[in-house]
């Protein structure tokens, strides 16, 4: 099929998932350039030449008092997206992460003969065990980024193929280390704590003010500490102190740093990548906290501990998350000499190696074309 050219339809909605659809379209030109893609996404999807019909900045909702919330919203563009994909007709639809909105989609669309590829599977070994039966039903191929993931989920009856984690890829900063210290006038003689409050405004809102507290306790013991503050793209934090360094490239903000208060989430895993100490917190509204209590059955909330199958990093979830025990955690791994700290960072590097190695996205597209692609019914379209 000779200049047939070629429609994908993806969906992300969280920014996590922009980043990873970005850098898998450009995986996927390379082996069919002629390939168009449109869907929801946000800037990284849009500059790898995706049209983006919904941006993540409006769909992106995190926590269950905030879904309900925002459910008719919702409802409304699940509704939208599959008439789009059905008066479209793709070749083919990827789903990435986003697991409530996207296995709801991947439903709607049975019967339609379009093939579904789900990148970065639903954590369904955390909570809600029961969505691999959706995976199972409506969806054709299935890319695991976690190796005792594809274990979970091939015991349960579902083919997966493991790509590794994308953030084992060699990450190509456009400053050096050197230049990033000066820019933010940093001195090596003494600690940088590195903050990241979270990628959405709503983590951020609830995680800043004690944030701003632990640092207040922090500067007691150690006066000359410098302050490093991940920004999230589309959030807002107030109340700065006008001494904290602002960064929006949190890999810059993580290369620069002594330790790290992180929001549990994908930014616990950059910080693991880097081998940086780090104290996890996260603070849910109370109607999400206890629907986590109820339904959640894992261990640890930290997926640097889920893959260290034990608590590698401090985490400090809910009524735990105090400056008082953020400080406790935090104060041995500012001490370069400590080894808590050592031996924390000996752990991390272990668990970077767990992750595969680079070349996910290209994997990722490869089995995409591969697999989903060379069907009986749409045989040699690449």
């Amino acid at each position: 099929m000779k200049g047939y050219t070629k429609k994908i339809f993806i969906v992300a909605g969280e920014p996590s998932g922009d980043l990873h659809g970005g850098k898998l379209i450009k995986a996927l030109k390379i082996i069919s350039p002629n390939t168009t893609f449109l869907g929801h996404g946000g800037d990284y999807m849009e500059k790898a030449g995706m049209t983006i019909i919904e941006h993540i900045n409006n769909i992106s909702v995190m926590g269950f008092y905030e879904v309900l919330k925002h459910l008719p919203k919702i409802l409304q563009l699940l509704k939208r997206t599959k008439k789009i994909i059905l008066d479209l007709q793709p070749d083919h639809v990827i789903l990435i992460d986003y697991p409530g909105f996207n296995l709801r989609l991947a439903k709607h669309l049975s019967g339609s003969n379009i093939p579904i590829t789900y990148f970065i599977l639903p954590q369904a070994w955390a909570w809600k065990p029961k969505r691999v039966n959706d995976l199972k039903k409506f969806v054709d191929h299935n890319l695991s980024i976690f190796p005792f993931e594809k274990r979970w989920y091939e015991s349960r009856g579902l083919i997966v193929d493991y790509v590794g984690h994308p953030f084992v890829e060699r990450i190509h900063l456009n400053e050096s280390f050197k230049d990033i210290y000066k820019r933010h006038n940093i001195n090596s003689d003494f600690p940088t704590l590195v903050l990241l409050p979270g990628s959405r405004q709503q983590e951020i809102d609830k995680h800043w003010p004690i944030f701003l507290d632990t640092v207040k306790k922090l500067k007691r013991d150690f006066p000359q500490i410098q302050i490093v503050v991940g920004k999230a793209k589309g959030t807002k934090i107030t109340n700065i102190p006008i001494d904290f360094k602002i960064e929006p490239d949190s890999n810059k903000a993580i290369i620069i740093g002594t330790a790290a208060i992180v929001a549990s989430g994908t930014a616990t895993l950059e910080c693991a990548i880097s081998s940086l100490p780090m104290v996890v917190c996260y603070k849910f509204s109370l109607f999400s906290w206890w629907i986590v209590k109820l339904f959640v059955k894992i261990k640890y909330s930290s997926i640097v501990n889920l893959i260290g199958k034990k608590e590698i990093v401090p985490e400090l979830i809910q009524s735990d998350m105090t400056p008082k025990n953020i400080v406790e955690k935090l104060t041995p791994l500012l001490n370069p000499n400590s080894n808590h700290r050592k031996t924390m960072v000996l752990q991390l590097k272990k668990i970077k190696k767990n992750l595969g190695q680079p070349g996910v996205y290209e994997r990722a597209a490869s089995s995409i074309i591969t697999k989903a692609f060379y069907d009986d019914k749409k045989k040699h379209i690449f």
